[in-house]
């Protein structure tokens, strides 16, 4: 996962069921920017929470017809299934059904770690099959139907909250959800130091590897923090679309820069999806990607930084403690 721990001008408190972390190159516009940060987080959770009653994601599922999407479910939407043409179905936000059979049909913290129950797979219907009309905002989707925007609206949610953040407070602004992380404005010489973990609440003590963001976004997909047992096996939040079941299991997590923070966490989650296809296909994008095997080897593609020694925390200066953190450079986006 992907969250700054940094040494000074940080603000970190729960949101969407993970860890907000904000980043403010200047001290004193750290309060318009996390107004700007709160904003965001109360709205997206508002348009795209599948465990509140009220949100327009469980009022269009629970539809029986078309619906008129607000402005920004609709681009979270529009965000979700260009993710699913971007990667040929491998994030496809119809695996709502699909991620309520495996035990995932309330909050994470309200989720049996261990359940005696059977394991169901369910074939999502696919993300064709949703009829959406971005002129109009109107959406349909055949019964049987329901969306999960999990793989794309919280890395929105940061985008969306890094850029108008900067604008706001006018200086470098860095926002981490989890495992997603957006950086706008002007960066810090160097960048910000970002250390990579598997879990994005571990502590930066230097004893993993440290890259460094400049801009754009980062994105930790991983197998191991949010999962659970059922049936006799582990599970966890991400299906594999074609199956209606969890990936086979080869990558305990996925580390992808990109353009943006959504392309960064489609990438990640569709690479742990592809399984063994992952770094052919990372490699023909161009991206820079860090994949962690279950057995703990590392690969590295796209010009991501070997891992070096460890070395010790920066004793100044804005740094991060990711889950799996961004990459090095000025990363390119998920193709069309």
């Amino acid at each position: 996962m992907t969250t700054p721990i940094v040494r000074h001008t940080t603000t970190t408190f729960p949101a969407l069921g993970t860890t907000a972390v904000l980043l403010v190159a200047e001290p004193s516009a750290t309060a318009v920017a996390l107004r700007v940060l709160e904003e965001e987080l109360a709205a997206i959770d508002l348009a795209c929470s599948r465990f509140r009653p009220d949100s327009e994601l469980s009022r269009a599922n629970g539809a029986d017809g078309a619906v008129t999407a607000g402005p920004l479910f609709a681009e979270a939407i529009d965000a979700a299934l260009r993710a699913a043409r971007a990667t040929d179905g491998a994030v496809d936000p119809t695996v709502g059904p699909s991620v309520a059979a495996l035990g995932y049909d309330r909050t994470f913290a309200s989720v049996s770690p261990d359940d005696v129950g059977p394991v169901t797979a369910v074939r999502p219907s696919g993300w064709r099959t949703v009829g959406w009309d971005p002129r109009t905002r109107r959406l349909y989707m055949p019964p049987g139907t329901a969306l999960d925007l999990g793989a794309t609206a919280k890395a929105l949610a940061a985008d969306r909250a890094a850029a108008r953040a900067a604008r706001t407070a006018g200086c470098g602004v860095l926002v981490c959800l989890g495992g997603d992380l957006a950086a706008a404005g002007p960066a810090p010489a160097g960048g910000g130091r970002v250390a990579v973990a598997d879990d994005h609440a571990a502590p930066a003590d230097g004893a993993g590897p440290v890259v460094s963001v400049t801009g754009g976004g980062l994105a930790t997909s991983g197998t191991t923090v949010r999962s659970w047992r059922r049936g006799g096996r582990v599970l966890h939040h991400i299906v594999d679309p074609a199956t209606g079941d969890v990936p086979a299991p080869l990558w305990r997590t996925v580390s992808v820069a990109a353009a943006t923070c959504v392309d960064a966490n489609t990438a990640a989650t569709a690479a742990i999806v592809r399984s063994a296809h992952a770094l052919g296909w990372l490699h023909r994008l161009g991206l820079p990607a860090r994949l962690v095997r279950t057995d703990g080897s590392v690969v590295v593609v796209g010009g991501w930084p070997a891992d070096p020694a460890p070395v010790p925390a920066p004793g100044s200066g804005p740094g991060l403690s990711a889950g799996a953190g961004p990459g090095p450079h000025s990363p390119a986006g998920v193709p069309r």
